[in-house]
């Protein structure tokens, strides 16, 4: 898939719906970032697509993405299958701005479908350890992809020490 296709949300008829898993991301496993070869490139679509939150460059030279408590739809077990279909589910999620400081985080949806394979290598790449200490916890929230709302993953930081907020909603790759 080149960068400006536009990917679509359906997905191959013979795929089973619960065996789709949908991941926002905002940093390193976008496209032309370093991560994205070796953990998307199997990925079924990815598209652009937004987030609320705050977004931040740490000093770690990598992105940390805090989201509002109250949007959190799920948090993530470290059984990605059970994890997949908690996301079939899920109602079609209200975007609607939370109350407060919160920017619109720009990302990329992108779309597995053997959650399986795939989760369990990015799960270990951002420290998530279900049941354990992590640095970062992989939950639920509500994504927009074009005018279209729909529950997806991503990895959030519940506490962000140090770093610099980013008020654009985008991570560019540091210089």
């Amino acid at each position: 898939m080149n960068n400006g296709d536009s990917a679509k949300l359906n997905t191959n008829p013979e795929d089973r719906p619960e065996t789709i898993l949908r991941l926002f991301v905002y940093g390193t496993l976008k496209r032309g970032y370093w991560n994205h070869q070796r953990f998307c490139a199997q990925a079924r679509s990815i598209e652009p697509a937004v987030v609320w939150g705050r977004l931040y460059h740490l000093h770690a030279g990598f992105p940390a993405l805090e989201v509002p408590e109250g949007l959190i739809l799920a948090r993530a077990t470290a059984d990605p299958l059970a994890d997949a279909r908690r996301q079939q589910e899920i109602d079609i999620p209200r975007f609607g701005r939370p109350t407060g400081d919160w920017d619109l985080i720009h990302g990329e949806l992108v779309t597995f479908t053997d959650p399986q394979r795939d989760l369990p290598p990015i799960d270990r790449l951002e420290g998530f350890r279900p049941g354990g200490h992590s640095m970062y916890q992989r939950v639920m929230v509500a994504v927009l992809s074009g005018r279209t709302s729909i529950p997806a993953w991503t990895y959030w930081m519940p506490r962000i020490d140090t770093g610099i907020r980013l008020g654009s909603g985008v991570w560019h790759r540091p210089c």
